[in-house]
């Protein structure tokens, strides 16, 4: 099969597939990725062929850039990061299963050599060569996450307990919902056995999580346990909190977490990545993630503990997004049985049913997995839109389907009855699959393609740990052994040193005028700590090192500048905090030579540190520019008329998005907005591309139907004309050998060829005519898929066509608040190291 052109946005599943002659079409089948903003289901038994589909489709949700945060509770979705584009045996040597290869009666190399050239040539049977899986490879950001293991990438559950980023005004009920969900996990985890809505335990734990999370505190499990035995309320409902639950009783609850938390096997769930959705999402750059929750060796109740934070999480960064219409974010669940049953209410079906229902308006969509649709809660399935049906094993399954189906055809508006939806399903085979999409007008029965992933089977933790490394996966760092911290002693010298200040300094400050009060930062790197630095630098070599403390001064410059953009709504305030060094023999410091600093106002002294008498401190020179208030004021006006002239706010355009970088947004942050939009232009593109060629194909295909239509009747006429023809003929022949004679019968024959010649030409016209509009219609289809190609490669790399534009203030915009001569410190060392004596000079203070 010939693939056609790569097209982001458009997800390539296979081909259509024709139930009667059982055969594979040519006609490939595309996916709208927007369409999974309905919600997706695959149903079907084992060895139906719903891992190749659902691998299928993971791959080309990577290949289209959007983020997918996947649930794995079998180990099959791990065999995504199986991706081998140059197809080498020994590319697939280490993941195949012995045991085939035994049953084949092959050896490990062998197997391997064979599995290679089986995948190559089936991926080539479906028009995918190796430069697609190496584009694969390169868009999938996969991390297989192991939540209580350190075989994949370890993730901590801390995160779950943290202050929601939401508005307890605005999303109250959101973030109560997600305490309900959390407490209820906490509990099934400590193996305490409670109603999570009536039960003490549930109440006073989420009592406790909605006070400090209306404070935006975070919880961690140790303040969990110590606010179980101390709640910081005084009462719960109209009781006081020792009636509604005595003392004795709720230590009984504090010890059972305590257990937890001190059990050497629960360490794994506190150490690893943060289970931050935002960031499982994205990377640092802002490139899109695939993250994949390994849970095939956790139990049932690690499992619902785990998959019920993973969904709160995934709920509340849901809610704190903007509204799309096109496809953000992907939720992949491979196998529901039992977290969305039909008649129980376990942790995790609460908000994995309110994603469901939500989800479409932020772009998240929802593909859930299962073998038995019985299984799965009935108002689930008549949530989503999509639903695709492999073979199934039993009649309740199919009649489940069934009737999910038709309720979910009827809900959109459609006719269930219109097709015969049991007899197309009780006919597929093992990778034939029917697609019911309510944004199409008819289902699809269409044949899987060859996934790009090698599909080895689930991978067992060792395999997990193999796979990461082999992924690149940073180790922990092992600490290696740091330079000796032993210090050399103090020389004799120093420490009978004269209070003799060096050149150019005085052992008090000098005085300054009544109005100017200098102040000090503050000494953070003490005398010991300076040694050991130049020690360390000089490798240990150093035996004598004198150390001095010297004050420098330096003007600290504290503005704020406002930033104005009306246009684009930008309001926004800088404070700058400037460092300028002075010297003795400034005539005019210039602000220009400052640096900008991170002080906190709040370190500096008003008086010097108090050291060894041997230590200083000794002080520079003031210049007589800065020496009086006059001066001070004077340096005022210049930090104002330098911020003036240099201070600007440098912001990222799309000009034709119309998107910017707001100030107080990181590049990240901007990076996934804008990638987000232009997505959303891409689609609104399309749409509007294809609406407008579909007129004109929709036109030409009613001509068309019209000339085969005309065409039928031509070629009736002209089979009619052709028998009268003959019959004429025959009449004429018999006439003659009988004796008859006429000229009417020769002028009959010669007017029946001539209505036979003129339906033959009809016949002729009609097929021309249908071959022009045929012709016509491929180039409409081959020009809109040209320019459809080109709108998606416009909006490919959006962040290479930013510009970066300047934010100037005004005069009113520069509020100097002060301008202050402070001292900073500095340790001079003097030191010898055997070639000579040498002096050098290390900051005291941290800025």
């Amino acid at each position: 099969m010939k693939l056609d052109q790569e097209r982001l946005g458009s997800f390539y599943l296979g081909a259509e597939y024709n139930p009667e002659t059982g055969k594979r079409l040519e006609q490939p089948v595309h996916y709208d990725a927007r369409d999974l903003t309905t919600h997706a289901l695959c149903v079907g038994m084992t060895g139906s062929g719903k891992t190749g589909l659902c691998i299928g489709l993971l791959e080309e949700a990577a290949l289209d850039h959007i983020p997918t945060i996947m649930i794995d509770p079998k180990g099959d979705i791990t065999n995504l990061l199986l991706q081998f584009p140059d197809m080498k045996p020994e590319d697939f040597e280490p993941w195949i299963n012995e045991d085939d290869a035994r049953r084949k009666g092959m050896s490990r190399q062998e197997y391997a050599a064979d599995t290679a050239e089986t995948w190559r040539n089936g991926l080539a049977d479906w028009g995918i060569g190796p430069e697609r899986i190496q584009m694969l490879k390169e868009s999938s950001g996969l991390t297989i996450y192991t939540p209580g293991s350190d075989a994949g990438v370890p993730i901590s559950i801390l995160g779950s307990l943290k202050s929601p980023k939401l508005s307890f005004e605005e999303h109250g009920e959101a973030i109560r919902e997600r305490i309900t969900g959390t407490v209820s996990a906490l509990l099934g985890l400590t193996g305490i056995k409670a109603d999570r809505i009536r039960s003490r335990e549930a109440i006073l734990l989420a009592a406790i999580f909605d006070y400090f999370w209306r404070q935006g505190e975070d919880i961690d499990l140790q303040r969990l346990i110590l606010s179980i035995q101390t709640p910081p309320l005084r009462q719960i409902g109209v009781f006081d909190t020792d009636t509604f639950f005595p003392e004795k009783e709720r230590f009984d609850m504090a010890l059972a977490f305590n257990n937890l938390l001190a059990s050497p096997g629960f360490q794994g769930w506190l150490e690893g990545e943060s289970l931050d959705i935002d960031t499982l999402m994205y990377n640092a750059e802002g490139k899109p993630r695939q993250s994949i929750f390994y849970l095939a060796h956790l139990n049932e109740s690690e499992r619902m503990f785990f998959v019920t934070l993973l969904l709160e999480n995934m709920l509340t960064w849901m809610r704190a997004q903007s509204g799309t219409t096109s496809l953000r974010a992907l939720l992949y669940f491979d196998e529901v049985f039992g977290f969305l049953p039909p008649v129980s209410e376990p942790s995790s079906k609460r908000p994995l049913m309110t994603m469901l229902k939500q989800a479409r308006a932020f772009g998240l969509g929802c593909v859930l997995v299962t073998q038995n649709p019985v299984d799965v809660d009935y108002k689930a399935l008549t949530n989503t839109g999509t639903w695709f049906i492999g073979k199934l094993q039993a009649e309740r399954d199919k009649a489940r389907v069934l009737e999910g189906l038709k309720s979910a055809i009827s809900q959109a508006g459609g006719n269930g009855d219109a097709v015969d939806y049991d007899s197309l399903i009780t006919g597929l085979g093992s990778r034939v699959f029917l697609m019911h999409n309510i944004h199409e007008d008819k289902p699809v029965i269409f044949y899987t393609r060859w996934a790009m992933s090698y599909l080895r089977g689930p991978l067992t933790r060792p395999q997990v740990r193999r796979l990461m490394d082999e992924a690149g996966r940073e180790a922990s760092p092992k600490r290696a052994p740091g330079p000796s911290t032993s210090l050399p002693p103090r020389s004799a010298k120093a420490a009978l040193a004269s209070h003799e200040p060096p050149a150019g300094y005085s052992a008090s400050a000098p005085v300054l005028g009544a109005s100017l009060r200098p102040l000090f930062l503050p000494v953070r790197i003490s005398r010991d700590e300076a040694v050991a630095a130049v020690n360390e630098e000089h490798r240990g070599g150093l035996q004598h090192i004198d150390a001095i403390l010297l004050y420098e001064p330096a003007l600290l410059g504290d503005a704020d500048v406002h930033f104005f953009d009306k246009k684009r709504g930008i309001q926004e305030k800088t404070r700058t905090r400037l460092l300028l060094p002075l010297h003795a023999a400034d005539d005019a410091p210039d602000w220009n030579d400052a640096d900008s600093i991170p002080l906190d106002e709040h370190r500096l002294e008003g008086e010097p540190g108090v050291f060894e008498p041997e230590e200083g401190p000794f002080f520079g020179a003031v210049p007589q520019s800065v020496n009086s208030s006059r001066e001070m004021s004077g340096m005022q006006k210049k930090l104002a008329d330098m911020l003036y002239y240099s201070a600007k706010q440098q912001i990222n355009v799309h000009p034709d998005l119309d998107i910017f970088q707001h100030p107080d947004e990181t590049q990240r942050d901007f990076l996934i907005r804008l990638q987000q939009a232009a997505r959303e232009r891409r689609d609104q593109q399309v749409d509007k591309l294809e609406e407008k060629y579909a007129k004109q194909i929709h036109r030409l295909q009613d001509k068309l139907r019209k000339e085969e239509r005309e065409l039928a009747e031509d070629e009736m006429e002209h089979q009619n004309r052709r028998n009268s023809e003959l019959i004429g003929i025959g009449e004429t022949v018999l006439g003659f050998f009988m004796g008859r004679r006429s000229t009417r019968g020769v002028s009959g024959a010669l007017n029946r060829r001539r209505m036979t010649a003129k339906a033959k030409a009809d016949v002729e016209e009609s097929h021309e005519e249908i071959a022009l509009l045929e012709e016509e219609i491929r180039d409409l289809q081959s020009a809109m898929e040209s320019e459809v190609k080109q709108i998606t490669c416009r909006w490919e790399n959006v962040e290479q066509e930013l510009v970066s534009e300047e934010l100037s203030p005004r005069r009113t915009d520069i509020d100097v608040h002060r301008v202050t001569l402070v001292w900073r410190p500095y340790w001079r060392m003097s030191f010898d190291n055997g070639s000579g004596a040498y002096n050098t000079t290390i900051p005291a203070c941290e800025l």
